[in-house]
């Protein structure tokens, strides 16, 4: 994390809004329903994009996540008690009224809970399927980190209900390389998020398995390389690269905006490499036209 920050954005990274309309719509549903989606929750670039297609990234078990990752733009804290009995069936109406066929669930991650949240993303799938069975749901988990003192489910039960559930693809995100985990996540490893990736391709190997990387925090090319060759040894299909953007000075400064080509160039290695789908660019996010991959 020793190059030279850089704050300006290349012209390359400036997004349009999107229409203003269609965007009220969606945010306008989204307080309707009381619910939460990580395209506002984490400020994404393409949310005027997603918006004016009516798709969105519902945010289980409320906006508070109770790690501190450096990245991330969602509060932080300890998260409320419990969580909203309604919740799935809010999501399900929201579902229904965008006239959703492809629906991506991701969370925050609560290790208050024994489970670690991992029930929600069932009761809310369920919840989906039994509204439409043929309706195609994205997980995007935490990496379901066990108690340090061995209360509550353990990583492999939280994976094995989701994988339980279903899901059209499982998501979970090593975000950067591993040299700079530590700084970058504060709480999850390296090792533990492969190894969601690896139970889950265990114990359903016909789910295909995603994940994604951020660029521009000081990784170099060989370390990029490295994190798809590790991904790959536990069988992840998928994989996303965008570029990381700084949501507010109090996060990680960008340490280098990588060009669209280089992008491009290191997609086709990753295709080489065997990944089944990749998307690669700057504004690319774990989610981002997910529907447009089932």
């Amino acid at each position: 994390m020793s190059q030279p920050t850089i704050e300006r954005l290349p012209p390359w990274l400036h997004q349009p809004l999107g229409k203003a309309t269609e965007i009220s719509t969606v945010q306008r549903l989204l307080r309707q329903y009381q619910i939460h989606t990580i395209c506002e929750e984490g400020r994404c670039p393409n949310r005027g994009e997603c918006y004016g297609q009516k798709t969105a990234t519902f945010l289980l078990m409320g906006p508070v996540c109770t790690r501190s990752c450096a990245f991330c733009q969602v509060e932080k804290g300890q998260a409320p008690h419990g969580i909203d009995p309604q919740e799935s069936e809010k999501i399900t109406a929201a579902v229904q009224a965008l006239g959703l066929r492809y629906v991506v669930l991701t969370a925050v991650a609560r290790d208050d809970l024994p489970d670690q949240g991992a029930g929600q993303f069932v009761a809310t799938m369920n919840a989906l399927h039994r509204l439409d069975p043929t309706l195609g749901i994205e997980v995007l988990t935490p990496d379901f980190r066990m108690d340090k003192n061995g209360r509550g489910l353990s990583q492999r039960d939280c994976v094995a209900m989701i994988v339980a559930a279903g899901p059209a693809c499982y998501n979970h995100n090593l975000e950067t390389v591993a040299r700079l985990q530590g700084v970058v996540r504060r709480g999850a490893t390296y090792g533990s998020s492969l190894q969601v990736l690896a139970l889950a391709k265990k114990i359903n190997a016909a789910i295909p398995t995603k994940s994604g990387l951020m660029l521009g925090l000081g990784e170099t090319e060989t370390e990029i390389i490295q994190a798809l060759a590790d991904l790959r040894s536990v069988g992840c299909d998928r994989l996303t690269l965008g570029q990381y953007l700084r949501p507010s000075l109090a996060h990680l400064p960008v340490q280098k905006y990588w060009h669209p080509d280089e992008f491009v160039r290191l997609g086709n290695i990753a295709k080489e490499m065997g990944f089944e789908r990749v998307r690669s660019g700057p504004l690319v996010r774990s989610s981002y036209h997910a529907h447009d991959e089932n």
